[in-house]
Parts: structure tokens; C-alpha cells; sequence
């Protein structure tokens, strides 16, 4: 697999936002702290966020991809999230973007024009190795969602543009969160979405499609700024920091917390194993329908032809395509003849004024150029052209209908559309000037190049 090329677009907007949100976090930024183990209702426990990063089918386990050459686009979201503990919250977010790529002269770009999911938020740690306040944050993430996109794929030269489209996706994903003060964090994190069709892409192909999406964003913290930020909260700090209680009392107290706490983690990494197999056993499963033992590109599940031949060319199917064999080209001369009924035809061909009409006098040269291009089989392009009289609006179109007209006649006779290409340059292509009206007749024509 290349990729073809990166294309990063509205950084100001989403750097502007960023500066904005770092003013807001100076003036809320406070040193409070609970005592050990207090209720949720004495901490921040909502916060929201904003995040941009690189939309792309690329992705760590090579799912979906239809196309070679991958682009690299910008994607953009925000959040809300609400807390439950230091190490678990619910968040609800937008996503929006576009993902692209082609492979040899086919192409495709999905719009996603917007999206919506809820997914669990798993923080695994909160490490710092100086200073007591939690620094790093790895997490995890999984939850569901839906969105809205457009795709538009170009095959073989032919566009199609699929619309609107609505479906369910999976994200799936990792990261780590930096605190850069109480109430604000940097987010890095790394994201697969798996759709729950095989037309994100526009590729009918028979697997469901995914994309990947890098991203940096910010969260801040809401709420009073007399109350500490629970997501950025660490258990074993605030115990630390609550030693001018009494040792007695805090020593009876720390015994029944220590083993509510014990319980409660203990519980809680007994759901986190449970949850990381599920997830482990989901990536397994997606691993064995997507294997592809002969490498020809077509997963196992699809190959009706398992044991291809490395490099053969293959179908949808994974069978090899049947040999194809390289046309026989006709040599097409023109003789002088032919060009003098081309001539001919040219010298008698009039229209009415101002408009597109064929006047019948010129319909007996013109017959006998639909013949030599029926007998002969060859190819015929027509030039429109026009004096430099009226706009140049009406004059380019004016051009371009009369070739038109002509071409239509000639398919009436019996001729090959396919063969004949009729173009207007309205006044852009003068033979002589156009300051007298002999000079302006020559050039109201139509050229006939035969070939």
C-alpha cells in the first residue's frame, strides 16, 4: 500500500478554539482538594472537549481497505463527558471529517457529514513520577454510534454519487491524557471505527469498511471552581495531602476506606479483564474473517479460489481474470477524395441567422459525408466557430450548437456517435480579422477534421 498524499485543512480555526480554551482554564484554575475518598457530588465530574487530527482508511489492521493510495485528511470533533470515578466516564461526542483515496485511475471521497456516539471512557492509570498531582493518563475507549455521510466514488470514468447515507459504527480506542493544569488536559488518542456496511467507501466489495482517526485535542473541566476536577483526582494523592488529621482517626479511617477501596478496585479490574478479553476475542474474530492465506487480496471468508498463485490477478472472487489480448488497431487512411467531400460539405453548409438550423441546401454534401463515415468507419470532430459580433456568452454557445446540429444530422444518416465530437470556441478562434464583414463571414464556420 502508498499513499498518495496528506492534505491538512482549517488548522487556524481549530488552534483559535485551542487559545481560547487556555484562557478560560487560567481563570478557573484552582489548588483545592478533597479529603480521601469523597463523594462525587464535591468534585467537577463534567467536563467537555474539542479534538482534530488525520481522517484515513489507514489503519493498524489493514480492514476494509478498497483503494491503494489512501489521502490523509483532517477530521475534528467535541465532547461532553461525565465522570462516575478517576477511572471511568461516559462520554457523548460529534465527529466530522472526510476520508479519501483511489487506486489507479478509480477514486472516492466520503463527507462524513456528521456523526454521533456514546462510549465508555476507561482511565487504566494515573502516573507522575515527581510530583503527587496525576500527570499521564493512559485510557481506553468502546461504544457505538451513528452517522451521516455522503460517498462519491469515480469508477472507470463514471462518477456516482451515492447521497445522503445513514448507518450504526463501532469505535474502538486508546490514548493518553496530559494534565496540564487542575482543570484542563492534552489528549492523545488513536481511534478505529467500524462501520456496519461495505459502502463507506462507495466500494461494493462484500466486507464492512472501517477508518482510522489520530487526533489532539483539550478538555476542560465545568463546574465550581471552589470544587477539584475528579477526572484529574488521584485517590493516593489526596490521602497523602490530608495528613494534618489526627493519626488516630485517620488511621481508623483509612481502614474501612482502604478496604472498601481494595474491594471496589479489586471488583473493578476484575471487569477491566473482563472487558479487555471481550475486546481482545471481538479483534480476534475480526483478525480471522479478514485473513488472506495466498495473498491475492481477497479475505479467506470471500476467496471461492484459496490457493491462487502469488501475483495473479483476481476478481472480486479471488478466481484469476482471463487473459486479455491486446486489441488488433485498424489502420484508417484518408484519401484526397474524402477530403474533397469534406470540402465540399464545409463550402455548402449554411444556417439560418443567429440560430442552429441546417438550411436544406446543405443537406446533399452533408449526406454524403454521413456516408463516408458509415462506409469507412472513420472519425469526424467539428469545430463551431463564430465572428466576434454579440457576447461572448452567446457566441460560445451559439458555436456549440451548431456543431451540435451538424453531428445530430449525421447520426440520422446513419453515422457513429461514438466517433464524432462536436465542440463550440465561439469568437476565440478567428481565421482573419473581424473588422469587416467579409472577414467576419469567414469566420462563422464550422471546421470538419476527418481522421
Amino acid at each position: 500500500m502508498s499513499l498518495k498524499f496528506i492534505n491538512i485543512s482549517k488548522p487556524r480555526t481549530f488552534l483559535s478554539t485551542i487559545a481560547i480554551l487556555l484562557c478560560v482554564t487560567q481563570s478557573n484554575a484552582q489548588t483545592t482538594e478533597n479529603k480521601p475518598f469523597s463523594p462525587s457530588q464535591d468534585y467537577k465530574t463534567w467536563s467537555i472537549g474539542i479534538h482534530s487530527g488525520i481522517l484515513s482508511q489507514a489503519n493498524v489492521f489493514d480492514i476494509g481497505l478498497d483503494f491503494e493510495n489512501l489521502e490523509y485528511n483532517v477530521g475534528y470533533g467535541a465532547y461532553i463527558r461525565k465522570y462516575f470515578s478517576p477511572n471511568f466516564a461516559l462520554q457523548a461526542e460529534y465527529l466530522g471529517g472526510k476520508v479519501a483515496g483511489n487506486i489507479y485511475e478509480n477514486y472516492f471521497k466520503t463527507d462524513i457529514k456528521w456523526s454521533g456516539s456514546l462510549t465508555g471512557h476507561f482511565t487504566l492509570a494515573n502516573i507522575n513520577w515527581r510530583h503527587r498531582k496525576a500527570f499521564l493518563k493512559p485510557y481506553l475507549s468502546a461504544g457505538a454510534g451513528y452517522m451521516n455521510y455522503k460517498p462519491f466514488t469515480v469508477v472507470n470514468d463514471t462518477a456516482y454519487n451515492y447521497g445522503d447515507t445513514k448507518g450504526m459504527f463501532i469505535p474502538v480506542g486508546l490514548g493518553m491524557k496530559v494534565r496540564l493544569t487542575d482543570a484542563l488536559n492534552l489528549d492523545l488518542g488513536y481511534r478505529m471505527n467500524f462501520t456496519r456496511s461495505d459502502g463507506f467507501d462507495g466500494a461494493k466489495t462484500g466486507k464492512r469498511d472501517a477508518f482510522s482517526y489520530s487526533h489532539i485535542g483539550l478538555e476542560l473541566a465545568l463546574g465550581s471552581k471552589s470544587k477539584p476536577f475528579l477526572g484529574n483526582s488521584n485517590p493516593v494523592t489526596e490521602i497523602v495531602n490530608a495528613q494534618e488529621l489526627r493519626y488516630d482517626e485517620l488511621y481508623n479511617e483509612m481502614q474501612a476506606q482502604l478496604k472498601a477501596q481494595e474491594e471496589s478496585f479489586a471488583k473493578r479490574e476484575q471487569q477491566l479483564i473482563e472487558e479487555n478479553n471481550k475486546v481482545k476475542s471481538q479483534i480476534e474474530r475480526l483478525y480471522a474473517d479478514f485473513a488472506d492465506e495466498d495473498g491475492d487480496g481477497v479475505p479467506n471468508r470471500f476467496d471461492k479460489c484459496p490457493d491462487t498463485p502469488k501475483g495473479v490477478q483476481v476478481d472480486g472472487s479471488g478466481c484469476p481474470l482471463p487473459e486479455v489480448k491486446a486489441p488488433i488497431i485498424q489502420q484508417i487512411y484518408v484519401t484526397e477524395e474524402d477530403k474533397k467531400i469534406v470540402a465540399e460539405a464545409i463550402k455548402n453548409l449554411e444556417f439560418d441567422l443567429g440560430k442552429a438550423t441546417i438550411r436544406p441546401s446543405s443537406f446533399e454534401s452533408l449526406n454524403k459525408v454521413a456516408i463516408l463515415l458509415i462506409e469507412k468507419n472513420f472519425s469526424l470532430k467539428l469545430a463551431g466557430h463564430t465572428d466576434n459580433t454579440g457576447s461572448a456568452e452567446v457566441n460560445m454557445r451559439l458555436s456549440k450548437n451548431r456543431a451540435e446540429a451538424v453531428k445530430s444530422y449525421l447520426v440520422s444518416k446513419g453515422a457513429n456517435p461514438s466517433r464524432i465530437e462536436a465542440v463550440g470556441y465561439g469568437h476565440t478562434q478567428p481565421i482573419v480579422s473581424n473588422n469587416t464583414e467579409e472577414g467576419r463571414q469567414k469566420n462563422r464556420r464550422v471546421e470538419f477534421t476527418l481522421y
